[in-house]
């Protein structure tokens, strides 16, 4: 590694008025911490003073080398200073030193002697010496280091040339990508590259958003990257990336471990990743996947793609009661929603939208698992399973499904999954045909064969899954004021424990499925309780200053409209420093708000859309009350478990 690559003009002063050794110390630290190499500068500090208590580090001829290896140095890096009237260093020759260079090293590896033995080898030349010390600009100090460099390491220097040429575009590349990409993609993509730009690269982002690919990387780009990133919690086009060196991993490692993603492509210890079939199992990923995390993965894919036809159609369906409600048919009852034509028009579109949710949970859940060709199979389960269709039924009145044998959301995930499964066997099945017939197999073989054994399955399985259906219908019916009390309190908390996570996913799916059963009020508490923790936290920040960084405080108001827009990924940041206290709180809040909502009998036709969404509940008043008190609850908690900031 050459040393103008570690040496940044952020970390170098020159003519530096600097009295004693320990001030020179700090001065040199303070450099490290602005380049941005270090984690924590006090424990760093501490151990450069280790060692020189151990001997001093100043080699004579006003050369002083203070150096320490640490779990403080995030980023391998030097600090320079030249002194007009030298310091008294404890030279081996009596002599002050005012050339003065720090080394900052990781745990792993002997770098930090590697970097001393190679500035040794150029320090010892006096001339060299004289240039750096008379040097008028950090412009022209990094010159002479790099001058001196080639000519001592001229293989090195050309290599380095030629790498610059090679790919003066973007040297890391990255995609990040989480099941609802409204805040994980892009807490992500900031910390990439924010971590690229501490670290001296060069790095791209793409995102893909729940508004679509956002940034996109280009051919040229590609080409010219040393390695790519994947942060995702979806599947993303990989073909793209064929031979070329790959880290893939969930995005919320692309959030909290930045640096070491970026470490594993500098180091060139990603593996090359290869896009045809038979290769994709190879080991590219930086950590084995588990089981569980491949279902939740293949699970939010189909919940992604199925969100907008949640939220749309539901939206317009709440839209149809409210232009009734306006129209005064709120009593019309069986008809309500779509008596006035005008509410009629918009229910319906909002009915058809909302059919396909079903479908289209099963197709993406497939296509996660077979790729393309397990869209169709999974969504004509999908398409069963909301239908009910059953054998009798399609011997006997066609597409006329029995209403017993509606199987649901719990049928559209049991097709997802089946029709992925099958497809994949079917391409092994027939994994015998001549190289010839690839072109065929997808677009006929496996479409046919697994759209008729989907059809067959799911008319067989429909009914019974149907009555499974039934039981969870009835006994919600059946519920009693303190079961209602009790669900809501544990599905508002479940939304504010991981924050977009799994629990806040279940937790959120089981409503959006309630609402097609007619049980509203379980959407109700399910979106107080993913309303409350940005709130909250927005309110801590707000009026109690103390317990809070300035960063935070400065991102706090912001939480007030993603708590109010029903989006939960904004209080992500506070969990993550302090998820001991920040979370259980936050926890408090949602359960809260959500005992609330059950006390005033609050109900939510709308899926998603926060405090927009609130016109079209029952007792609208009292859900903003809830809120509130929600969030009050929440602040409460963090004032008493948080502890305040160290000044």
């Amino acid at each position: 590694m050459r040393i103008i690559d570690l040496l940044k003009k952020e970390a170098i002063a020159l003519h530096a008025s600097l009295e004693t050794k320990e001030v020179a110390i700090d001065k040199m630290t303070a450099l490290h911490e602005a380049a941005g190499n270090l984690t924590d500068i006090n424990v760093y500090k501490e151990a450069i003073l280790a060692r020189e208590a151990q001997g001093s580090t100043a080699v004579g001829e006003g050369i002083a080398v203070p150096h320490a290896k640490t779990d403080s140095v995030k980023v391998p890096g030097l600090a320079a200073v030249t002194v007009d009237k030298g310091i008294a260093w404890g030279a081996p020759d009596g002599k002050d030193s005012d050339l003065l260079f720090m080394i900052a090293a990781p745990m792993d590896g002997d770098l930090h002697l590697e970097i001393l033995s190679r500035l040794m080898v150029m320090l010892m030349e006096p001339e060299f010496c004289t240039a750096l010390r008379a040097a008028k600009t950090v412009d022209e100090f990094l010159a002479v280091i790099d001058a001196k460099e080639a000519e001592k390491y001229p293989e090195e220097a050309a290599e380095a040339k030629a790498a610059v040429v090679e790919n003066d575009g973007y040297r890391i590349l990255a995609v990040t990508a989480c099941p609802t990409g409204i805040a994980h993609t892009y807490m992500a993509a900031e910390a990439l590259e924010k971590a690229g730009a501490a670290m001296g690269l060069k790095l791209k982002v793409e995102t893909n958003g729940s508004g679509g690919a956002k940034n996109v990387l280009t051919k040229a780009e590609i080409a010219a990257a040393d390695g790519i990133i994947i942060a995702a919690d979806k599947n993303v086009d990989m073909a793209r990336f064929d031979g070329k060196m790959v880290v893939k991993t969930s995005v919320s490692n692309g959030i909290h471990k930045p640096e070491e993603l970026i470490q594993k492509i500098v180091d060139g210890k990603a593996p090359v990743y290869h896009a045809d079939a038979s290769e994709k199992e190879a080991s590219y990923d930086d950590e084995k996947e588990s089981f569980g995390h491949q279902l939740y993965k293949h699970l939010m894919n189909g919940v992604s793609h199925m969100l907008p036809f949640v939220v749309g159609g539901g939206v317009l369906i709440a839209l149809g009661f409210l232009i009734d409600t306006f129209a005064g048919n709120a009593d019309v009852g069986g008809t309500f929603g779509f008596t006035h034509p005008v509410a009629a028009v918009v229910f319906w579109i909002g009915k058809a939208a909302f059919a396909l949710m079903l479908p289209i949970l099963s197709a993406y859940i497939a296509q996660s698992i077979a790729d393309r060709p397990g869209l169709l199979p999974g969504m004509v389960g999908g398409v069963f399973a909301s239908s009910g269709y059953t054998l009798a039924t399609l011997a006997s009145d066609g597409l006329a499904g029995d209403g017993n044998a509606v199987s649901g959301f719990l049928g559209a995930l049991f097709a997802g999954f089946l029709a992925g499964l099958l497809v994949n066997a079917l391409k092994k099945l027939f994994a015998w045909l001549p190289k010839s017939m690839d072109g065929i197999k997808p677009v006929f073989i496996y479409p046919l064969f697994g759209t008729l054994l989907m059809g067959l399955i799911m008319a067989m399985v429909n009914p019974f899954i149907g009555m499974l259906n039934m039981a969870l219908s009835n006994g919600l019916a059946s519920l009693g004021d303190s079961s209602k009390l009790l669900l809501c309190i544990v599905l508002a908390a479940m939304m504010a424990i991981d924050m977009g996570g799994p629990f806040n996913k279940a937790a959120y799916v089981f409503g959006t499925a309630a609402i097609a059963d007619g049980n509203t009020w379980i959407m109700a508490a399910v979106m107080i309780g993913g309303m409350v923790p940005p709130i909250a936290l927005a309110l801590s920040t707000t009026f109690n200053k103390k317990k809070w960084t300035n960063e935070e405080i400065k991102s706090g108001p912001v939480n007030y409209l993603m708590g109010l827009c029903f989006i939960t990924e904004g209080a992500i940041p506070y969990a993550a420093a302090d998820p001991i206290r920040v979370i259980p709180s936050c926890m408090v809040g949602s359960a809260v708000a959500g005992a609330l909502t059950a006390l005033f009998n609050v109900a939510c036709p709308a899926p998603h859309g926060g405090i927009f969404t609130f016109i079209v509940c029952s007792n609208p008043l009292l859900y903003v009350v809830a809120l509130i008190g929600g969030a009050i609850a929440g602040a409460l908690m963090l004032a008493i478990l948080k502890k305040n900031r160290q000044a």
